[in-house]
């Protein structure tokens, strides 16, 4: 591949991340565009975090939050992050890939005449129609697999089974608000141990494990809304490294970008 190619993505979660990683991998120059405030819930493992902090770090891979697309970082050494939920980036800086992995379900804008070549993560675009490749994110068979012609399995709100727990590994807000902290990410956790709090009220952990990811406590927060998780495998390194899910999505990008005749 030509060195110095742009990829823009959409999004800077945990899935974004892994996508994003492997490009900067193999030698893209990667933007990540994000909302003011990202409702990111694996914070130690999403670029997205560098909205709050000026920079984090994943694994070998740095990421520096910029002001403009002007200030776009080209060399090896960093991936660049900027505040633009619209994507006036896109159109000024006119990338050669464009990945959306916003992960909102639906399509929030993303078209295939954005960009060369036009990837939609997860449930929400249809392909060929307004991206060249959609990647299945469901984990299964399927996962990770490249949709040329159709969308991905529709979202059914259950998050992946993970030794036997499926919903029960989720936080969710009990009310509207700004969540506390009790636990940081890494930490272990028993049944009914408190986790954080949102205007008092306290959220608990349903099972035991390893706190896997807790909502930024600037972020404000409905009820209802997942606000963390917990895995229950109790690798407390795991918190802290990008997924096989997220790296099994990433191959499905570059069999993408690899095979595309543009």
């Amino acid at each position: 591949m030509e060195r110095g190619k742009l990829a823009i993505v959409r999004g800077g979660g945990d899935l974004a991340t892994g996508i994003i990683y492997r490009l900067w991998k193999v030698g893209y120059t990667v933007l990540s565009l994000e909302i003011p405030a990202p409702m990111v819930v694996r914070r130690t493992v999403s670029v997205a975090s560098a909205v709050f902090d000026g920079e984090t770090a994943i694994e070998d891979m740095k990421a520096v939050r910029i002001d403009s697309p002007k200030d776009l970082i080209h060399d090896r050494s960093r991936i660049s992050v900027l505040v633009d939920p619209e994507g006036r980036a896109i159109s000024e800086l006119k990338p050669d890939i464009l990945v959306d992995a916003i992960m909102a379900k639906r399509n929030l804008g993303t078209r295939k005449d954005m960009a060369p070549v036009v990837i939609g993560i997860g449930p929400g675009f249809s392909a060929p129609e307004d991206v060249d490749a959609v990647i299945e994110t469901k984990r299964g068979h399927y996962l990770g697999r490249v949709i040329r012609n159709g969308s991905a399995i529709p979202n059914t709100g259950v998050p992946g089974l993970i030794r036997g727990y499926t919903i029960e590994r989720l936080l969710k807000s009990p009310g509207e608000g700004h969540v506390i902290p009790v636990k940081s990410i890494g930490d272990s956790v028993m049944p009914g141990e408190v986790v954080a709090h949102v205007e008092g009220l306290p959220v608990c952990s349903q099972i035991e494990g390893i706190v896997r990811g807790l909502i930024h406590p600037s972020v404000k927060v409905s009820k209802g809304l997942k606000i963390g998780d917990i895995d229950p495998r109790g690798e407390r390194e795991h918190c802290f490294s990008i997924t096989d899910k997220a790296l099994a999505i990433a191959g499905g990008v570059l069999e993408v970008i690899m095979s595309s005749p543009k």
